[in-house]
C-alpha cells in the first residue's frame, strides 16, 4: 500500500494527470483561456502518428513467425477488456454507458510507461523474455480503442433511432477505422513497418512528444471540469473499477500467455509482459483517440480512473505480482 500511494502521488505530479488537473482547476476558476480547435486537432494527429510509428518500428524489428500467436492473444485481450467493462461497469447504477465503454477502451489500450517499467524489472529478476515482446502493445492497443468506438457508436445509434432500427455494424466499423484518430494510428503503424522512419522519429517526434501531450491534457482537463457534475455521484464506482480491473486483466493475459507457452514455448517472461500490458491503461494513444471518437464520454471518468488509480495498481501491484508468480514457476 505504501508503494501504491507513493506511485499515486507521482502520477498526480506526472505530465499526464498533473496537466489534466491543471486544466480542471483553470476551468473551475472561470478562466477565459481557450485553445483553438485546429491546434487540438494537430496535436492529436501528431501524438497518434508518433505512437503508431513506434509500434510499426517495433513490429518491423520482430520475428513475425514467433509473434503470430502472442499477437493474436493481444488482439483478443484488447477486445475482451472493452467487453468486460461493457457488461460490468456499464451495468452499475448511475454509470453512463459511453463513460463505461470509454473507460474499458482506455484500460484495454496500453501504457508505454508501464511497459517500459516491467522490462528492467524482469532483467533484474533474471527472467528471460523475448526481445520482440514489447511489440505486442499495438496489437492490444488499437483493437481495444476500435472496439470501444464501435460499441459506443452502436449504442448512440440505437439511442438516436427507434428500437426497431437495424444497426449496420459493418458500416460503424468502417467509419471507426476511417475516423481521423484511428487513421493516424494505423498510418503510423504502416509507415513504421514499410519504411525506416527512425531519423525523423528520433529528431522530430520524440523530442516534441511530451510537450504536446501536456497541452492535450490541459485541453481535456478544461473539458472535464465542465462535466464534473456528471461524475460526482458515481466516482466511487470508477475508483473501484480502476483498482480491480488491472489485476483481473493481468490474470486473464497471464493465463493466455501460459497456454501459448505450452503450445509454442513462449517464455514465462513473455507471459509476464503480456500480463502487464493487459493490466496497464493508456496514457498516450487512448485519451486523444477517445476524446475525438466518443465526444459524449466524460474525460474525467475514463482518464481519472485509469491514470490516477489504474496505472499505480499496474506498476505497484501487478508487476511485482506477476514477476513473483513467474519466479515461483521457474524456481528462481
Amino acid at each position: 500500500m505504501s508503494d501504491f500511494f507513493t506511485l499515486f502521488l507521482k502520477q498526480v505530479q506526472s505530465p499526464t494527470l498533473g496537466f489534466l488537473i491543471g486544466g480542471i482547476i483553470v476551468a473551475a476558476l472561470g478562466s477565459q483561456l481557450k485553445i483553438p480547435d485546429s491546434i487540438y486537432k494537430f496535436i492529436t494527429f501528431f501524438l497518434l502518428l508518433k505512437v503508431g510509428l513506434s509500434g510499426g518500428i517495433a513490429i518491423r524489428k520482430s520475428n513475425l513467425s514467433e509473434l503470430l500467436l502472442p499477437a493474436l492473444a493481444a488482439v483478443v485481450l484488447g477486445i475482451l477488456i472493452v467487453l468486460i467493462a461493457r457488461f460490468t461497469l456499464a451495468k452499475l447504477s448511475g454509470i453512463r454507458f459511453v463513460d463505461a465503454v470509454a473507460t474499458g477502451g482506455l484500460f484495454g489500450a496500453v501504457s508505454g510507461s508501464t511497459l517500459a517499467a516491467v522490462l528492467p524489472q524482469l532483467d533484474s529478476a533474471g527472467i528471460e523474455y523475448e526481445a520482440w515482446s514489447a511489440a505486442l502493445y499495438p496489437f492490444m492497443d488499437i483493437p481495444a480503442l476500435v472496439t470501444a468506438i464501435v460499441v459506443a457508436s452502436i449504442y448512440t445509434g440505437q439511442q438516436a433511432g427507434s428500437s426497431s432500427d437495424k444497426v449496420e455494424i459493418w458500416t460503424i466499423i468502417k467509419e471507426s477505422l476511417q475516423s481521423s484518430a484511428v487513421t493516424a494510428l494505423l498510418l503510423g503503424v504502416a509507415l513504421g513497418i514499410a519504411t525506416k522512419p527512425e531519423p525523423v522519429y528520433e529528431s522530430f517526434f520524440n523530442p516534441l512528444f511530451r510537450g504536446f501531450l501536456s497541452i492535450l491534457m490541459i485541453i481535456m482537463g478544461m473539458e472535464a471540469a465542465q462535466r464534473m457534475n456528471e461524475l460526482r455521484k458515481v466516482a466511487q464506482w470508477f475508483a473501484i473499477y480502476g483498482f480491480f480491473a488491472p489485476i483481473l486483466h493481468g490474470f486473464l493475459a497471464f493465463g493466455m500467455g501460459l497456454v501459448i507457452h505450452k503450445i509454442t514455448g513462449f517464455s514465462i517472461g513473455g507471459a509476464v509482459v503480456l500480463a502487464v500490458i493487459a493490466a496497464s491503461s493508456s496514457d498516450i494513444s487512448g485519451p486523444p483517440t477517445l476524446r475525438a471518437a466518443i465526444p459524449s464520454a466524460n474525460p474525467s471518468s475514463y482518464i481519472g480512473s485509469s491514470t490516477a488509480i489504474g496505472t499505480p495498481v499496474a506498476i505497484a501491484v501487478c508487476i511485482p505480482l506477476f514477476i513473483g508468480i513467474a519466479q515461483s514457476m521457474l524456481g528462481t
